[in-house]
C-alpha cells in the first residue's frame, strides 16, 4: 500500500497522503468500493481520474478501521455517511489526500509544483496579492495563493466564489512549510478570518484549513 504520510495535528485533525503507484486493477483490489460507485467510476474515461477515485478509498480504508461510506453533498462537498467527521478530499495526478475533523470544517488542496499557475495571477489574486509577487519565486508563489484559496473555498462550501475579490491571503513568504493567514469576506459583509499550513513533498504543495 502506498500510504504517504500520515499526520495528526496540534488541533485534533489527521491530514493523510496517498501515493498512486498502482495499477487501476491494483487499487480497485485495495479500496474496497461499493458497487454502485464502482459503476459510477467505470464511466469515467479518464485512466488517470479513475485511479484517483480508488486511491482516495484506499486511503479511506487505511485510515478508518471500520468500512466507511462516502457521499456528496448537492454542492459537491464529501460526507461520510456513517461518520461524525467533516472531510475534505483532493487529488493529483500522482497524490490524493484527506484532511479529517470530528468536529471543525476543513478544508485541503494539493497542487504539482511542475504546474504553470500564472494564469492564476490574473483570475484568482487581488491587486495587493499581485503587487507583493515576487519575479524569481513567483510560480511558487501562486502555487501557494491558489491551494490557499481553494482550501478556504472547500472550507467555507459557498457557491459562486469570487477568489480575488472575496478571500485574501496575508503577504507570505514561501518556504518549504509554513503558515498563511486570510479572510473570507462573505457577501454580506462578514469576515471570517482562517490560519492555514502547508508543506511540500515531491515536487508538490499541500496547504490545508482547520476550523
Amino acid at each position: 500500500m502506498a500510504l504517504y504520510l500520515k499526520r495528526k495535528l496540534d488541533n485534533g485533525a489527521l491530514v493523510a497522503v496517498w501515493q498512486i503507484t498502482e495499477t487501476e486493477a491494483e487499487l480497485v483490489e485495495l479500496s474496497s468500493t461499493p458497487s454502485d460507485e464502482m459503476e459510477e467510476i467505470s464511466y469515467i474515461r479518464s485512466e488517470s481520474m479513475r485511479k484517483q477515485r480508488l486511491a482516495v478509498r484506499a486511503l479511506l480504508g487505511e485510515v478508518f478501521d471500520e468500512k466507511v461510506y462516502l457521499s456528496h453533498h448537492d454542492n459537491g462537498k464529501p460526507y461520510l455517511e456513517n461518520m461524525v467527521t467533516n472531510i475534505s478530499i483532493t487529488h493529483t495526478e500522482k497524490y490524493v489526500a484527506i484532511i479529517l475533523h470530528d468536529e471543525e470544517d476543513v478544508g485541503i488542496d494539493i497542487e504539482s509544483l511542475d504546474r504553470d499557475f500564472s494564469a492564476v495571477e490574473k483570475k484568482a489574486l487581488s491587486e495587493d496579492e499581485i503587487d507583493d509577487l515576487d519575479e524569481d519565486n513567483k510560480n511558487r508563489q501562486l502555487a501557494i495563493y491558489w491551494c490557499a484559496k481553494e482550501a478556504i473555498y472547500k472550507r467555507v462550501s459557498a457557491y459562486k466564489v469570487d477568489f480575488a475579490e472575496q478571500i485574501e491571503v496575508e503577504r507570505f513568504r514561501p518556504r518549504g512549510e509554513g503558515e498563511l493567514e486570510a479572510t473570507f469576506i462573505h457577501k454580506d459583509g462578514y469576515e471570517e478570518e482562517f490560519e492555514l499550513e502547508y508543506i511540500t513533498f515531491d515536487r508538490h504543495l499541500l496547504v490545508w484549513v482547520v476550523g
